[in-house]
């Protein structure tokens, strides 16, 4: 078996195992929350939302900080025998307890302070509050302690262990669930005492795991100069990637709410929390990616690292566009079905983002050869700077009056032009052929989408509208997309590996 075809087949592997983690935890997810909600009251869950909310602002920084240590340790696997992960990981340990560290003296000066001074909640709920705050701020820094032992699963490519780690989690929230349900205590306390129980539990398990399977990825409590400089460099340049794309989605929130109104508001967050449930399937795709990615890099072979990019981001296309055209056609009865009543604006909106995040899906895997080869700054300034000129453009064209969901469209626009930049970017930096990407993988995804559109359109705009037409087009619209990017948008050794991969599958369940 040569390395290629075992990297294809542990990437299918993977993708499997993070799709059903995935589905599992978000299954569980939405009947938990339902469930806490009418357990704990719209005051006291929102109390917990809120709190919670304001110390996942420091999320940034950590954000960084995971993108950094899954390259960095990826590198090093990459480069074998001439790797240093042990010294690498414990370098990467030790510089996340000095972020925990940080993030606790601010959680508790300035994040005290913000809460008890600048924040309204009931007068008799402030010493619940209070305990709330500190539980979620033990949580999130032992999510951030975490961080090393993950990533070094996710270099290792271990999907498997996220997996199974996932159903402990999940069955502990279920658990959680039932407790509150018959405790007599105050119920806001105990569940956020238990969400960080838990957080202890699952943080074990994960440092467990490392020490007895991953013996390179054993913490010896010495710095390395150069490995320090080298991820504190890295993070500060991706911290001004991660915080232009929340000041864009932050600011355009923020001028929707001034020019239009909270309902506007309310439009774009159902439109992203549609576009965050179809994204996972991409982002899991992409997690599983991304390690080899690094990895080819570090070995120095920048062909075969060029065709898994092509790959991967022509099949993060095809994956996206498969389980968002239904959507994009039906917009407006698929939150008819799902919303008892729907904001102005919703569908537009929803159509918009989903187009938007096709253009984003082909450049996961461009983004993950950049922060290969750890060249990240002129990336970050230049693709950050260009993302950030949605928000003055949104304005003049709020202010010359034309309506919300230009925002959109500006958006979309902008996010075309990154795709471009990215590419020449990507050319200067590691001579990733332009023209080949754009024939091989742009303009695929381009006449995927127009012809996979034929039919579905068709039906749309010559049926009345009704739950059978719905049924319809959804089922012509994924048949339609899958059969077109099958024969159109892969190639045929793309086919032939397709094709086996079903056929295996096929014989397994007939055994």
């Amino acid at each position: 078996m040569t390395a290629h075809t075992a990297n294809n087949k542990r990437l299918a592997k993977n993708t499997l195992l993070l799709y059903l983690r995935m589905l599992l935890t978000m299954g569980i997810s939405l009947y938990t929350s339902r469930i806490v909600l009418a357990t704990l009251g719209a005051v006291d869950y929102g109390i917990y939302n809120v709190v919670g909310g304001f110390v996942t602002m420091f999320a940034i920084v950590s954000g960084a900080m995971t993108t950094a240590t899954q390259r960095f340790l990826s590198f090093e696997i990459g480069k074998e025998l001439e790797g240093n992960m042990r010294s690498l990981f414990s370098t990467a340990v030790m510089i996340h307890i000095v972020l925990a560290g940080v993030i606790l003296i601010l959680a508790e000066t300035v994040g005290v302070w913000f809460i008890n001074t600048q924040m309204n909640f009931p007068a008799d709920r402030y010493t619940a509050v209070n305990w709330v705050f500190q539980f979620s701020v033990l949580t999130f820094i032992i999510s951030v302690i975490s961080v090393p032992y993950n990533a070094a699963i996710v270099a290792h490519e271990k999907m498997a262990v996220f997996a199974y780690i996932s159903i402990v989690e999940v069955t502990l929230k279920l658990i959680v669930v039932y407790l509150l349900a018959i405790s007599t205590f105050d119920k806001l306390l105990l569940y956020a005492a238990l969400l960080a129980v838990i957080a202890i539990v699952v943080r074990i398990i994960y440092g467990v795991y490392c020490n007895k399977h991953l013996t390179d990825c054993r913490c010896n409590w010495k710095w390395d100069a150069k490995y320090r400089s080298q991820i504190m460099s890295f993070v500060s340049w991706n911290l001004i990637g991660s915080a232009a794309g929340i000041a864009k989605e932050q600011g355009l929130n923020v001028m929707l709410n001034i020019f239009y109104g909270v309902a506007v508001n309310a439009a774009r967050g159902i439109a992203y929390q549609v576009l965050g449930a179809l994204q996972g399937f991409v982002a899991n795709f992409q997690l599983a990616l991304n390690p080899q990615i690094v990895k080819l890099y570090a070995a120095g072979d920048k062909q075969e690292m060029f065709k898994l990019v092509y790959r991967g981001s022509k099949f993060s296309y095809i994956l996206l566009f498969s389980l968002s055209l239904p959507v994009i056609i039906e917009a407006p009865y698929v939150l008819q079905l799902w919303l008892m009543q729907v904001p102005e604006y919703t569908a537009i909106f929803l159509r918009l983002v989903l187009i938007t995040a096709l253009i984003d899906s082909l450049s996961g895997p461009l983004i993950a050869s950049m922060h290969a080869s750890g060249r990240v700054r002129n990336y970050q300034i230049v693709v950050g700077g260009i993302s950030l000129l949605t928000l003055p453009i949104a304005y003049l064209f709020f202010k010359l009056g034309y309506p919300p969901y230009i925002a959109m469209m500006i958006s979309l626009a902008i996010s075309v032009c990154c795709h471009f930049v990215r590419l020449i970017l990507l050319n200067y930096t590691i001579q990733l052929p332009i023209r080949s990407f754009l024939c091989k993988v742009t303009f695929k995804a381009f006449l995927i989408s127009f012809l996979s559109l034929i039919m579905p359109l068709f039906l749309y705009y010559n049926m009345e509208s009704s739950f059978l037409s719905f049924f319809l087009i959804c089922i012509v619209a994924i048949t339609s997309s899958l059969f077109v990017s099958f024969f159109i948008g892969l190639d045929r050794k793309e086919r032939e590996f397709m094709l086996n991969k079903a056929g295996t599958l096929v014989n397994r369940i007939r055994r």
